[in-house]
């Protein structure tokens, strides 16, 4: 099966100390460098919640009710782009699916994003990013908190960004 998500290069998927497996960077990586693009079908929430038994968290949400994520089993690995959550994340958003570099990246650091900066829905969990900045409980409404708005900037999701200016 062909990827249906794009990781660049210079970076490689492994195991995580924050959860499960991860992606880090292979080599150096420069600030605003695009580390991946997020792929998948797109699908309402109700799919979606027929779907996660099954597949687990592996979608991005791209408007109210839209979702880009696997549609299959077979398809969830090529989809996933393997970034772990944390409270003090180095990859972020332009627009709604590419994740670039907010700072520049040294091999071997893992790639993380604040999922503030995609989610917006009822959820909470518990934080297990290990950041000296860590909020222990992470939510779907966390990009509403001022000052993630402010230390995001120009890191969320257009879909999150719009919500905002709303």
């Amino acid at each position: 099966m062909q990827p249906l998500s794009f990781l660049s290069p210079k970076t490689t998927v492994r195991e995580s100390p924050i959860h499960g497996r991860g992606l880090f960077a292979a080599t150096r990586i420069e600030l605003g460098e695009v580390v991946a693009v997020k792929g998948g079908r797109i699908i309402n929430g109700y799919v979606l919640r027929g779907l996660r038994p099954r597949l687990g968290s592996a979608e991005v949400q791209i408007a109210d009710d839209l979702f880009i994520c696997p549609a299959t089993e077979e398809e969830r690995d090529s989809s996933m782009i393997f970034s772990n959550h944390s409270c003090d994340p180095n990859i972020g958003l332009r627009g709604q699916i590419l994740f670039v570099a907010m700072r520049g990246i040294a091999a071997g650091e893992e790639l993380t994003h604040d999922w503030a900066m995609t989610d917006d829905d009822e959820s909470f969990i518990a934080c297990h990013c290990r950041a000296k900045n860590c909020r222990g409980t992470i939510t779907g409404k966390d990009w509403q908190r001022p000052e993630l708005q402010e230390r995001y900037r120009g890191y969320f999701s257009s879909y999150l960004a719009d919500k905002m200016r709303a």
